[in-house]
């Protein structure tokens, strides 16, 4: 089944560094539009933002079950990666230099590392052997996601409504998947039994109501309750959560899955400066400073949008309001919440410097991914500096930049429209995952500075 499927343009941006962006681009279904509707009104309509520099669309649905398909033949093919399959893990066990999983199986399972990551899921198994909490709550509605085969005339949109024919007073989503699939998301009552909806036909009326009388396979079926849930804290010694096993939240506006990858990128930079001593311990604090800020940030917009989408009683009555407002009033559907779709977080503060006046407010962004002079793009170089940092100098002299750092003189005019829109030369210090961490003047003794407090700002 689809699972997860709306990956952004980010994330398909850190796909590409491991091999598989454009193969994601190009099998998946790319939107850039997605539609509101209340009953059979279409409220308004988003268009993300994108343009001709931008290598990526700003979404492409694929499914995750896929991606981690083609994610395991890359890891068997990597000579320094071992999959262990069938393994129940047991036990953890700390050092003060290594961790040591113990697992279950045939032959049993010893495997020792200076450090771990537990990307196990939902129901971690490594968190709850450490004893970190999970605070939060469960969603009492369900929801049913069909993938349906079909030819339909529908958009390669998002198209989300409330209260529609359909599905009255409750939520229908719809999304386009590459092969002519569909997925088909709705809300349903906490009481939702699959096997009576089939049972009884409902199941077809429910997707006929959708999809008319065209012909259809059913590709995969599922129900599903979300969660709002945040690991109290996110390392444990020599041990990192990511992913679900650090998070959960709902689907609705593509933060999960996208927040997930996202939290590999920032902790495998840090990890490996830390193995090899690039860069201090220390360094290694700062993945869930800065991703857990991420994950509290996301779960307050989806908080809100799911407050909005199945409301509480003391707020229903104001929805609804809202709703019928909006069918007439443009002014009143701003207040309508149907997914803030994902963005990568903006940091502050910790590794990135503050803010300079004058500057271009990109510190704590990822690049701008904008072609260079030599016909490729910004981020083919940070591909090419081979894990190390990247400082971009706006400026076609050669920049002036410490070991470990890969320097890139670029004054073209696409280059300086976004870091020298003044047409001041400065230096921009990019981290290995493709944040901004620093912007200064384009000398050697302030770009070594400033790529040392991304690294370590009290070692200074």
């Amino acid at each position: 089944g689809s699972k997860a499927l709306c990956m952004q343009r980010e994330t398909l941006e850190i796909w590409d560094r491991i091999g598989i962006g454009e193969w994601v681009a190009q099998r998946g279904t790319a939107w850039s539009v997605g539609r509101t509707y209340f009953q059979d009104t279409e409220l308004f309509s988003i268009t993300l933002p994108g343009s001709s520099a931008d290598h990526f669309p700003p979404f492409v649905n694929i499914s995750q079950s896929e991606v981690e398909q083609v994610l395991v033949q890359r890891a068997i093919a990597h000579e320094q990666i071992t999959i262990h399959y069938g393994q129940t893990l047991l036990g953890v066990d700390q050092g003060d230099a290594s961790v040591t999983l113990l697992g279950a199986s045939s032959g049993g399972c010893r495997i020792t590392g200076r450090y771990g990551v537990a990307a196990d899921g939902a129901r971690s198994q490594v968190r709850k052997l450490l004893g970190i909490e999970f605070p939060g709550h469960s969603h009492a509605d369900r929801f049913l996601i069909a993938d349906i085969r079909a030819e339909l005339p529908f958009p390669a949109e998002r198209r989300f409504w409330f209260d529609p024919p359909f599905n009255p007073g409750r939520t229908v989503l719809i999304h386009p998947q590459p092969d002519g699939i569909w997925r088909i998301d709705w809300q349903v009552p906490s009481e939702f039994d699959l096997d009576a909806e089939r049972e009884s036909g409902r199941l077809e009326r429910r997707i006929r109501q959708v999809v008319g009388d065209v012909d259809y396979e059913e590709v995969w079926l599922t129900v599903y309750r979300f969660h709002q849930r945040c690991a109290q804290r996110w390392r444990e010694g020599r041990i990192f959560l990511a992913g679900d096993a650090a998070h959960l939240m709902s689907p609705f506006g593509a933060r999960g899955l996208n927040s997930g990858v996202a939290d590999a990128a920032n902790l495998a930079w840090k990890l490996e400066y830390a193995l090899t001593g690039k860069g201090p311990e220390s360094l290694l604090d700062s993945y869930s400073e800065e991703r857990l800020a991420a994950a509290r940030e996301n779960l307050a917009v989806t908080n809100e949008t799911m407050r909005f989408m199945a409301p509480p009683p003391d707020f229903r009555a104001e929805r609804d309001a809202i709703l019928q407002a909006s069918r007439t009033d443009p002014s009143a559907r701003s207040a309508v919440n149907s997914g803030r779709l994902a963005t990568p977080m903006v940091y502050a503060g910790g590794l990135f410097a503050p803010h300079r006046p004058d500057d271009p407010q990109l510190v704590g962004s990822v690049l701008v991914d904008v072609q260079t002079a030599d016909g490729s793009r910004l981020r083919r170089h940070l591909a090419g500096a081979g894990g190390q940092w990247l400082a971009l100098t706006t400026d076609h002299g050669a920049p002036e930049v410490p070991p470990g750092v890969v320097g890139l003189a670029d004054g073209s005019s696409a280059v300086r429209a976004v870091y020298a829109p003044d047409g001041r030369t400065r230096t921009w210090l990019i981290r290995p995952d493709g944040y901004i961490a620093a912007c200064t003047e384009p000398r050697a003794a302030e770009v070594r500075a400033a790529w040392l407090a991304g690294l370590a700002p009290t070692e200074v």
